[in-house]
Parts: structure tokens; C-alpha cells; sequence
């Protein structure tokens, strides 16, 4: 689920729509958290698929660690790429604000933690040579994501946090102690999934 205070907005014809804020989003706000409207896909279901609706699923949906399809029910699986994303994504199925995201401003993934099947052609963008997402990714900037959520996570019990309610029982102890500078992050790494263990 995305955070309340955003919505949908047509950006042009090359990109179509994006997601943006309606009001001030601290850093360390979670912005967007798996809920259990979501829906969670195997492989096999999104093969078996006719085109139309697997072209959509495939479009739409990013891959977890099992590898399985997550296909946000709401405006999330609008939210458009960029190398200086201004949302992080961590291990806890959710995603924090890794900066001040001001009024009218659009929220964006770095899709290369998405675990995407094919690479993924990207606009140009200044301050990075990074041209193109690889399904890789997480492999080589895990640690640059890390930072970004670390630095993100000192906030998270200073701003509000709406969305804290969907955080998962099984992250609910972890992510407040993380915040609480308790325990360590755990790394953005472990959310990759590895396609040589497919049997």
C-alpha cells in the first residue's frame, strides 16, 4: 500500500503515469509496505496466463525472493524508476522515504532491487553511468541501498508513520529495533533472488 498522501498523475507520453506526493513525506517515512491486498504470484500461475494478462502482470509486478510475482493492488505498481530514487527498499517488505519528498514531487524506485527478469532501458540521467537496470542489480549496489535505508531508518520514529500498522508481524520487532539503533540493518541483499538455485 502506498502512502495516503499520494497519488496518481499523468507525466507525459513516453513515461504514462507516475506516483506523487500531495503533501510533505519526511525521510523515514514508510511510503509503501506489502500488504495483504497484494497479490503474490507463482511462476507457473503467470505462465499459464493468457498474453494480455500476463504482458500486465509481467509489466506491473516485481519479483521477491522466492521469485514469485508481487502485483500491488493499489497506485505502488505505478511507481516510475530513477538511479537517484528518492524511496529506498529494504528487507522488511517495505520502503522508506530516503529523503525529503516535497509536495508535487514524484516518487521513485531504483528498480534495479526489483529482481526484474530483463534488463530495463532507462532514460538518461545526469550523475550516473548507469544507462540500463540489470536483473543483477542488487548484487553490485546492495550496499549503496543499505546506506540510504541505515540513514533513513534514524528517522522513523520521528516523523509519522501512517502506514506502520501493515508492517508485517514477523518484521515488527526487527524494524523498531533497527530503528532504535538496537540491532543492525538487515542488508537489501537478502531480498535477491537467485535464479541458479531454480531446480
Amino acid at each position: 500500500m502506498m502512502h495516503p498522501h499520494t497519488e496518481l498523475r499523468y507525466v507525459n507520453d513516453a513515461i504514462g503515469y507516475g506516483v506523487f506526493a500531495t503533501k510533505m513525506i519526511p525521510k523515514g517515512t514508510i511510503v509503501w509496505v506489502l500488504d495483504d491486498l497484494d497479490q503474490i504470484l507463482d511462476p507457473s500461475y503467470v505462465e499459464s496466463l493468457d498474453p494480455i494478462r500476463k504482458q500486465d502482470i509481467l509489466k506491473y509486478s516485481y519479483r521477491n525472493r522466492q521469485g514469485k510475482y508481487v502485483l500491488c493492488w493499489d497506485i505502488g505498481r505505478y511507481v516510475n524508476h530513477s538511479f537517484h530514487a528518492n524511496c529506498v527498499g529494504t528487507a522488511y517488505e517495505l520502503e522508506l522515504a530516503a529523503r525529503d519528498i516535497y509536495p508535487g514531487e514524484q516518487l521513485t524506485d531504483d528498480y534495479g532491487t526489483l529482481n526484474l527478469d530483463e534488463p530495463f532501458d532507462c532514460f538518461p540521467e545526469a550523475g550516473t553511468e548507469r544507462v540500463k537496470v540489470m536483473p543483477d542489480d542488487l548484487l553490485r549496489y546492495y550496499p549503496c541501498w543499505d546506506r540510504l535505508a541505515k540513514e533513513a531508518f534514524r528517522q522513523f520514529h520521528h516523523v509519522n508513520q501512517p502506514l506502520k500498522h501493515l508492517i508485517k508481524p514477523q518484521f515488527w520487532r526487527k524494524v523498531h529495533a533497527v530503528a532504535d539503533g538496537k540491532e543492525p540493518l538487515e542488508s537489501i541483499l537478502n531480498i535477491y533472488y537467485d535464479r541458479s538455485l531454480i531446480q
